[in-house]
């Protein structure tokens, strides 16, 4: 699998998402991922200090430290590997992450990543990124900004100049934002350049057939300023397999997330709308001769918009599952139906 430069670093275009990692898949499991992983060729690997997901207090960086364990017990991994993290934004209510403080410091930020190295076992993060942003957005289960709800909180411009000390003390090496908006990153953006702070390379966001909130403005900021889209959940936390398709979301015997953990079912992914419009694209998965998983990840896969795409898996079929499909070509017909099917259920997991 051929490399493509995101800043200074060189990624692979699938990139391994670990956020189950701790509490879906235990360590041996994980081991065996990551492992084929790279056997496949994938050397661009993602995680947070909040993983694994859905985020508690008892599986807080959990996920960070499997992967280090795994870098200390493979020599010469680290090396071939592009290792992305993330520091949390505000705590959403996450009390154990810093106090449950609705701002994120300079301090927290050093602190943060200083505490995802000890855990990763590593000296550098190569891609360091804001996990949410450290302001009132639209976010997640939110798709109306409310300036009512603006308050005090550190600045644009001094979270860039934290991220840049990191830089100079050569504990990451580039610098991106997730689950931002097109305004966020040409602030980013100007900020950097009005005050020659490090620039972001990357915008990690959700993008599939059922979010394509990316395809809304954003797509334009990402491509004219040369910033690369890292795509997540291309599956749509799995109803763009066709696992819930019969049964619903509730369903014991998929062993997904949205049906192991209700609070899935409350947000985004698990909204009745989601599903149905999933049904209508595994539907026209199936009409056209592949699977649905395969259709979707083709979909990223062969988008001009994504950099890379972010899967995840619990097992090493499913990740095979998931790399097999690389290389899969969607028909100019096959788009324009897709397209069809948004037109008339228009991002209903964003």
């Amino acid at each position: 699998m051929k490399t493509i430069a995101l800043g200074p670093l060189q990624i692979t275009p699938v990139c391994l998402g670990t956020m189950t990692f701790g509490e879906q898949v235990d360590e041996a499991g994980a081991f065996a991922i990551l492992d084929r992983a790279l056997e496949r060729g994938i050397t661009f690997i993602d995680t947070a200090e909040m993983y694994s997901v859905p985020p508690k207090a008892e599986t807080y960086g959990a996920t960070e430290t499997i992967l280090g364990r795994w870098f200390a017990a493979r020599p010469g991994a680290r090396q071939k590997v592009v290792l992305a993290s993330k520091v949390s934004g505000p705590a959403r209510g996450m009390n154990w992450v810093r106090g449950g403080k609705p701002d994120v410091t300079p301090a927290d930020i050093r602190e943060a990543c200083e505490a995802s190295l000890r855990r990763l076992q590593a000296d550098v993060i190569d891609l360091y990124q804001i996990h949410w942003p450290n302001r009132n957005a639209p976010l997640f289960t939110s798709i109306y900004f409310d300036p009512a709800k603006d308050q005090p909180q550190t600045s644009i411009h001094d979270q860039l100049e934290a991220l840049g000390k990191l830089i100079q003390a050569g504990k990451v090496r580039a610098i991106g934002l997730s689950n931002e908006t097109p305004w966020g990153l040409m602030e980013f953006l100007r900020v950097a350049e009005q005050h020659g702070l490090p620039r972001v390379v990357s915008v990690q966001n959700p993008y599939c057939l059922t979010n394509r909130v990316v395809d809304n403005g954003l797509d334009e900021a990402l491509h004219r300023s040369g910033v690369g889209l890292l795509a997540y959940s291309p599956l749509a936390f799995g109803a763009l397999s066709g696992k819930y398709d019969a049964r619903g979301f509730d369903d014991p015997t998929s062993r997904g997330r949205i049906a192991l953990f209700e609070r899935f079912r409350t947000q985004r992914w698990g909204r009745p709308e989601s599903l149905a419009a999933a049904r209508r694209y595994n539907a026209l998965a199936a009409a056209n001769g592949m699977t649905p998983t395969k259709m979707a990840l083709a979909f990223c896969y062969g988008n001009w918009r994504v950099a890379s795409t972010i899967i995840g898996a619990t097992s090493v079929t499913q990740l095979d599952e998931c790399v097999d499909v690389w290389g899969t070509v969607l028909s100019a017909e096959l788009l324009a139906e897709i397209d069809k099917v948004r037109w008339q259920m228009r991002d209903p997991a964003q």
